[in-house]
């Protein structure tokens, strides 16, 4: 066993989180770290053994391109058929379990618990909380969580536990799970106003604007903003 820590703050790709990493992870710890790379616009062999803290890298990596994972060419590193489809399972659910411990929870060490139980998540168990959550389509840092069949379903046939406020009919109670916002500026509004996660809150009315409670308070606010604020009816 050995620990590895990766700080996207400072510019690395991953999660700033101490893991412990199992010899058998490797391979998986470096597909994610390429897919966020990727995202970045800067999936390089140079920049990725840069990122990684894992002992062994360019080992690991030479065993994903003889395994048909990935192909190099020179600095190049490209995911191949298999290599994508794992790399994205692993990004779903780790971007899934940070967003229910962060939003549902409001865990310390969200990252860390996060990192942990990305690699013990069946497919079913993450289609489950996905649909939990609402579907979401970012991850508390706002990176995008990939899509999965659940979230095709719901578009069709599903209704969430967790849904935007828009939704609510007059005279309905929720409480607010989490918060996507077009901004920052605008998220600091809205707590300022106390609309934040774990909060309760009532719908007035949607015409002519939306109309909510929060506490003693009545605030109105844009269609918009209600279709940022995702809750869970109470």
């Amino acid at each position: 066993m050995e620990h590895k820590r990766l700080n996207a703050i400072e510019g690395k790709a991953g999660h700033p989180a101490l893991c412990v990493l199992p010899e058998v992870e490797k391979e998986d710890e470096l597909l994610e770290m390429m897919w966020t790379l990727r995202e970045e616009g800067r999936l390089t062999r140079s920049h990725l053994l840069e990122t990684c803290e894992i002992t062994g890298c360019e080992a690991t990596l030479s065993l994903l391109h003889k395994n048909g994972w990935i192909t190099e060419e020179n600095d190049s590193l490209v995911m191949q058929p298999k290599g994508e489809k794992r790399a994205r399972e692993l990004v779903r659910r780790h971007r899934l379990s940070l967003r229910m411990f962060f939003d549902l929870f409001s865990l310390d060490g969200a990252e860390a618990e996060a990192c942990k139980f990305e690699h013990i998540l069946s497919p079913e168990v993450t289609d489950s909380v996905c649909t939990l959550l609402g579907h979401p389509p970012n991850a508390p840092d706002g990176k995008p969580i990939p899509r999965g069949e659940c979230c095709a379903m719901f578009k069709q046939e599903m209704k969430p536990l967790v849904a935007p406020l828009a939704d609510l009919v007059p005279g309905e109670t929720a409480k607010i799970v989490f918060i996507t916002p077009g901004s920052h500026s605008r998220l600091d509004r809205l707590s300022a106003m106390g609309v934040v996660p774990g909060s309760s809150v009532k719908l007035h009315q949607k015409k002519p604007s939306y109309v909510i409670q929060l506490g003693e308070t009545m605030i109105a606010v844009d269609k918009e903003i209600t279709r940022e604020i995702f809750v869970k009816k109470m």
